[in-house]
């Protein structure tokens, strides 16, 4: 009887010890397991962190490029259009002063110093524009971007059909990323497109503010685009970036282009 219970409780020992065991090697599996998916995890979340980091980097080049960009552009401007003029007008008054002309040939130079001076304060009148026009920042995003599509109509250059809408629902700063971004899709539809006609629709509804360009240019192939993207789709996105907006473009060659902007109100 006695050796009957010692072998009982041995096997509930025996049983226990397997349980124990048991349980000691699922909670092992378990601390394993939640290891390596923690870990899992945390490569996930690094990845996302690295590209992130990687496509601001990229944001922020391209916005660089972009800014050295207009700077030498206005350095050209500045010398093309005043540097270069106010050099003959010195040039001329020089000649003037040095009392060599006869009486119609001072008058001749006179009126050519004052044709120079008209012509260069025009200059300087347009650079300052395109710095900063002064209807956008008087008048509003709607009535500057009205004036630029009837300046593209007026010049001949693009056949341009707008129909915009909006409600003064931004900042000024981020009224001008608009503007200069529907100035560089026309600018591109031209140089760059070829097109000769454009169709520029921009809405400002409860949920924020789309805009819809598109024109009938020579198009281009998105997957070369996307590899080697230009300065100024560059800088189009590094704006669109800064109002923490969206975009999306369709194109093929010969069949023009489509850009659909989306900014969400906050």
């Amino acid at each position: 009887m006695e050796k009957k219970l010692l072998a009982e409780d041995s096997q509930i020992i025996v049983i226990i010890l397997v349980a124990i065991t048991v349980l000691l090697l699922m909670a092992v599996a378990l601390i394993i397991f939640f290891f390596f998916s923690r870990k899992k995890i945390v490569a996930v979340e690094l990845d996302k962190a690295n590209l992130l980091i990687s496509y601001q980097k990229d944001v922020l080049h391209a916005t660089l490029e972009t800014q050295e960009e207009e700077r030498k552009r206005i350095a050209q401007d500045l010398h093309d259009a005043i540097s270069a003029k106010l050099n003959v007008v010195s040039l001329s008054t020089n000649m003037l002063i040095d009392g060599s002309l006869n009486e119609q040939e001072q008058k001749d130079m006179m009126e050519h110093i004052l044709t120079v001076t008209t012509n260069t304060l025009e200059s300087s009148r347009r650079l300052a524009h395109n710095l900063l026009p002064p209807i956008l920042e008087n008048f509003g995003l709607q009535a500057a971007l009205e004036e630029l599509c009837d300046e593209f109509i007026q010049s001949k250059q693009l056949k341009v059909d707008y129909k915009i809408t909006y409600n003064n629902s931004l900042e000024k700063k981020e009224e001008l990323h608009i503007f200069r971004i529907v100035q560089e899709f026309l600018n591109n539809a031209v140089r760059h497109g070829e097109a000769t006609e454009v169709s520029l629709i921009m809405e400002d509804g409860k949920e924020g503010i789309k805009i819809k360009f598109t024109d009938n240019g020579k198009g281009f192939d998105l997957k070369e685009i996307k590899k080697r993207k230009g300065i100024g789709l560059k800088n189009i996105e590094s704006r669109i970036e800064i109002l923490k907006g969206a975009i999306e473009y369709f194109s093929e060659k010969g069949e023009g282009v489509t850009f659909n902007i989306t900014i969400k109100k906050i």
